[in-house]
């Protein structure tokens, strides 16, 4: 049985609490909480501290904080030699305090709270320094997931910067397509399903084969049209370079 505690509350511990209390061979020693609150509908509360210095020994500990505040809480670990590894996608491992093995376990999705997320699908980017260290990282994401790849710090930057593009920016333009929907009273449900078939197209398609609209068929009488439609001036500046970015391809 491999021993887990997970340091932080948020979006990425959340998932992670669910997932480790589901698995036969994992076992969640303890939750580091700033505020109990955040956690005491998953563990039970003899399993959440909010003092570091109350930790235990575990096989492992996951540091699933901001990126910001990964180096001071790696420094307040009461051991030294333990295994602690982070789950940033952006922050090398080399941030883990000195005194300790150390590693990353990056998870590539998307996390919210009220939406539940299927572990088994998920990629998960794996990097220790120690082989031995590897081994058990391995064994541990495997539990999850069959999609585990040894990734460097260099490529996990790689790919958190591509994934920013395909997730959180597409999300943005899904929010301003639902700000011009309801500027014009019109249910912005109507285009989930053209969303749905834009995910789905691009398992079989290269994007750049997927890629259609006014600006892929040069159409400038419809790109005029859409930006007189456009009243914000952020929004006019956004539909005017993604499309100029289309058309110079």
């Amino acid at each position: 049985m491999i021993t887990i505690s997970i340091l932080g509350a948020g979006k990425v511990a959340h998932h992670l609490i669910l997932n480790i209390l589901e698995q036969d061979n994992l076992t969640l020693q303890q939750v580091y909480a700033r505020s109990k609150n955040k956690v005491n509908d998953l563990v039970s509360e003899n399993q959440i501290i909010t003092d570091i210095n109350l930790l235990k020994p575990a096989d492992i500990f996951i540091i699933a904080v901001s990126d910001d505040a990964i180096a001071e809480v790696s420094n307040a670990i009461p051991f030294d030699n333990a295994f602690v590894v982070h789950t940033s996608g952006t922050q090398s491992m080399d941030i883990i305090q000195k005194t300790n093995r150390k590693g990353v376990l990056y998870m590539l999705q998307t996390f919210s709270y009220d939406k539940e997320v299927d572990f088994s699908k998920m990629p998960f980017c794996l990097e220790a320094a120690k082989p031995t260290d590897f081994k058990l990282l391995d064994k541990i994401a495997i539990c999850f997931s069959e999609k585990v790849y040894k990734i460097s710090s260099e490529q996990r930057k790689v790919i958190h910067l591509a994934a920013v593009f395909v997730n959180n920016f597409t999300n943005h333009l899904c929010t301003l397509a639902e700000d011009i929907c309801k500027k014009n009273s019109v249910p912005f449900d109507i285009l989930k399903p053209l969303i749905a078939e834009t995910a789905e197209k691009l398992q079989v398609l290269s994007p750049k084969e997927a890629q259609t609209g006014p600006a892929a068929r040069k159409d400038i009488g419809t790109i005029d049209s859409h930006l007189q439609m456009l009243e914000g001036t952020n929004e006019k500046e956004i539909y005017q370079l993604i499309t100029n970015s289309i058309l110079n391809r």
